[in-house]
């Protein structure tokens, strides 16, 4: 039996049962331990049952029963790695524990297996239950024979085990294969496949059903197209289609997608790829909209660090808001997981001579400033290898600064940076940088040995509290900085912006941070300038004070005007962190994006508010055919009998210029293949900065539509011809199985001189 840490309390909890439902197949390596604690349904939820070992004197017992979706789970961590089991570290033996993350605001759960091997079978398992259910169910049963899997479901769906299926037991059927028909389209196939017409269906009139409901006649369409004989696509017919879907159409990467996606032994044999084969390619990642190539680092990763975009966080320590919402280290692993590679901390003196990280003068809860250093040292790199940068706002005393930076130096060790690496240098090279940590802050230049000594700073927004000062004078005060946190400061000393006079004139180690206003004001008054000030220095973008619910602005505009680090509140989904997961989805997900090279030269003439072509831009056309989806979520879970009716927006973000939106008209109560086979067009000035973002509605005749799913790529990284879009929820998890197929083509009006060269820059091989 496992024990069980809910929250953040410590009662211990026995599992009775803990029932994994799903269709998918348990991997063999789970069976030995998994048979004695699972029982198997088939639906995407794992249901967890408890019965207390001690008694509750304070707290309510826990239900017997939590119904959790596989879908929620946001990841699955090993040892003590959550802060209920942290507290808990040298008392419970570390290997044998592990965590169920949530995603969003659910708590999550901590297990304490009775042995080490039980854990890791627990942990590959949950792991492995999500890949399946993230790649989706339709690949899975193509790569089996019908009667494979039908004979197993039938088993489960069939209440009175007489063999046949009823139309409510094939409804039933459906369900555990997480699939969700409209009446009228389940029932015209029900009897259809009802070929002896009793209201029953029998193994082969199931598997009839299950063909005819599997069949993508959009997908059939195009294969048709590229097949000579309507069943079989050759080598060479495989070939064209690649071709005209600007791929590899070389002998080699044909023969090599025959091997990888046919399942058929005499088609794979003589080197032929069935219907089957091209519908498991086609919905495959190899075949995503998402250029493969750019899921690894791809990019120049030698230049200066104002040369890339940096994926930053704002607040990072908090779970909600930034008036009443907890405080915690939490937040800090979510970001870096991400790919962030900047995190703010803001320290303030805490009790017992130990600083906390909290949002000062509020209700928010505090952390202590050691756990969360603690918890950077373990996540720092796990999701990028390149230097991160820990954004200090600054509020502690001279005394407690000094135990900051004792923290820094001694959980960090070698990583932190501590001193230049090169006396001589001008610029800040990523590459160099690799494994470090950086710290962002206030650094006494003159560099004042004595303790609580004045280094004097205006009031200029250098950072977000002495930006909050310029509304009241009488809060300024000079700032005592400890010597110790002082020099720690290396390459990304905070100082404040005195107009674009001086920066040219400005060392790179120094940098700036902006309101979100003040960088707006900056971008539309003077944007050739501003863009000019940061391909030398990074600047920093910060939300609004006023933004109380954490909620944020648009960064594109900042992005437009070359800011580096423009820093979000990653714990409030919506559109705006929907841009930043599309802005930072290539180069690996490292966290950094080569800036396009007019954002890079100190002699730009680019202007983000006055764009309309010009040398090395490239005005272009983009084409896109919406031409269906696939099993898209109810949206009203209230109402049983509720489908969706969706419509498909495609948006287009980057300059001024460019920014658009289109839509398909709706199709009513279809959300398991809707089609639409609308096109919509985009013209674009700068493509090199604009993203595409695809969205599902669910039309409202009465009310704003709702909102079904999302997908943001940069329009560098979109491949043309027939893909697949994979749709994402809100908190930017995966939405699978819901996709869209579209078809994608960009058609350039002119090529300017220097273009090739300009994109040779942006990446490496």
């Amino acid at each position: 039996m496992s024990h069980c840490y809910v929250g953040d309390t410590t009662l211990p909890l026995k599992f009775t049962t803990f029932q994994l439902r799903t269709s998918l197949q348990v991997p063999r390596v789970l069976v030995p331990c998994l048979y004695s604690v699972y029982s198997y349904t088939q639906t995407d939820t794992v249901t967890l049952s408890v019965s207390p070992t001690v008694s509750f004197p304070t707290f309510p017992p826990p239900p017997l029963s939590v119904p959790v979706s596989v879908t929620e789970v946001e990841c699955v961590r090993e040892g003590c790695q959550s802060e209920a089991l942290r507290r808990l570290s040298g008392s419970v033996p570390e290997n044998q524990c592990f965590t169920v993350v949530f995603r969003g605001a659910r708590k999550s759960l901590d297990l304490l297996c009775s042995c080490e091997e039980e854990a890791r079978h627990w942990v590959r398992g949950i792991r492995t239950l999500k890949e399946r259910v993230r790649f989706g169910m339709l690949p899975w049963l193509l790569s089996l024979t019908p009667h494979t899997w039908i004979r197993g479901y039938l088993r489960r769906a069939d209440e009175n085990d007489d063999g046949k299926m009823s139309y409510d037991e094939v409804k039933r059927l459906l369900q555990m294969i997480n699939i969700d028909l409209n009446e009228q389209y389940s029932r015209s196939l029900f009897k259809k496949a009802d070929r002896s017409c009793d209201g029953r269906l029998d193994h082969v009139e199931i598997e009839e059903f299950c063909r005819d409901m599997m069949r993508r006649p959009e997908l059939d369409a195009v294969f048709r197209h590229y097949s000579g004989n309507g069943c079989v696509l050759s080598t060479a017919e495989l070939r064209d289609f690649l071709g005209d879907q600007g791929e590899d159409a070389s002998l080699i990467h044909a023969q090599s997608l025959i091997r990888t996606y046919e399942l058929n032994d005499w088609a794979q044999k003589n080197q032929l790829m069935t219907q089957n084969g091209f519908t498991m390619y086609m919905l495959s990642l190899e075949n995503d909209v998402f250029n493969p190539d750019h899921a690894r680092v791809h990019q120049d990763m030698t230049r200066p660090l104002a040369h890339y975009f940096i994926s930053s966080s704002h607040n990072t320590y908090l779970t909600k808001d930034q008036v009443t919402s907890a405080s915690s280290a939490e937040p800090y692993i979510r970001a870096l997981n991400q790919g962030c590679r900047c995190v703010e901390l803001d320290c303030w003196d805490g009790d017992k001579g130990e600083p906390v990280i909290y949002h000062g003068h509020t209700l928010t809860s505090k952390v202590p400033f050691k756990e969360v250093i603690e918890t950077i040292a373990q996540y720092a790199f796990k999701a990028s290898p390149y230097p991160l940068i820990l954004s200090l706002e600054n509020h502690c005393t001279v005394e407690q600064q000094t135990v900051m930076a004792r923290h820094l130096r001694t959980i960090l060790g070698k990583r932190l940076l501590t001193k230049p690496l090169n006396d001589h240098i001008v610029v800040l090279p990523l590459q160099e940088l690799r494994g470090r940590i950086l710290v962002k802050g206030k650094k006494d230049v003159h560099h004042l040995n004595q303790l609580g000594k004045t280094s004097s700073f205006d009031n200029s927004s250098d950072d977000e509290a002495s930006s909050s000062n310029k509304k009241d004078p009488a809060k300024a005060v000079s700032s005592k900085l400890s010597p110790e946190l002082s020099e720690l400061v290396v390459y990304c000393r905070s100082v404040p912006f005195r107009g674009f006079q001086h920066s040219t004139q400005k060392p790179p180690d120094e940098m700036s941070s902006f309101s979100e206003n003040d960088a707006l004001k900056h971008i539309k008054d003077t944007g050739k300038l501003f863009v000019r000030h940061n391909s030398r220095q990074l600047s920093r973008i910060y939300p609004s004070g006023q933004r109380l619910q954490s909620s944020n602005y648009d960064p594109q505009d900042m992005w437009n005007g070359g800011c580096s680090m423009v820093a979000l509140n990653f714990q409030t989904p919506g559109e705006q962190m929907d841009l930043n997961q599309g802005r930072f989805l290539p180069n690996g997900r490292c966290g950094y994006i080569l800036k396009p090279s007019f954002l890079c030269s100190p002699s730009s003439n680019f202007n983000p508010e006055i764009t309309g072509g010009g040398p090395g831009h490239i005005p272009t056309q983009l084409t896109i055919r919406i031409i269906s989806a696939q099993q898209l979520p109810k949206i009203n879970t209230d109402k049983p009998n509720s489908i969706v009716d969706p419509q498909v927006l495609v948006e287009i973000h980057g300059v001024a210029i460019d920014n658009s939106r289109d839509k398909t008209h709706r199709i009513d109560n279809n959300g398991f293949n809707p089609r639409w086979d609308s096109t919509l067009s985009f013209p674009l000035q700068v493509p090199e900065l604009a993203l595409v973002r695809f969205v599902v509605e669910d039309h409202d005749h009465k009310a704003k539509n709702d909102f079904v799913g999302q997908y943001t790529l940069p329009f560098t990284s979109l491949r043309t011809g027939y893909r697949h879009v994979h749709l994402l929820k809100a908190d930017g998890s995966s939405l699978s199985p819901s996709t869209l197929f579209i078809h994608a083509k960009v058609s350039q009006e002119d090529i300017s001189p220097g273009w090739e060269s300009c994109l040779l820059t942006n990446s490496v091989g």
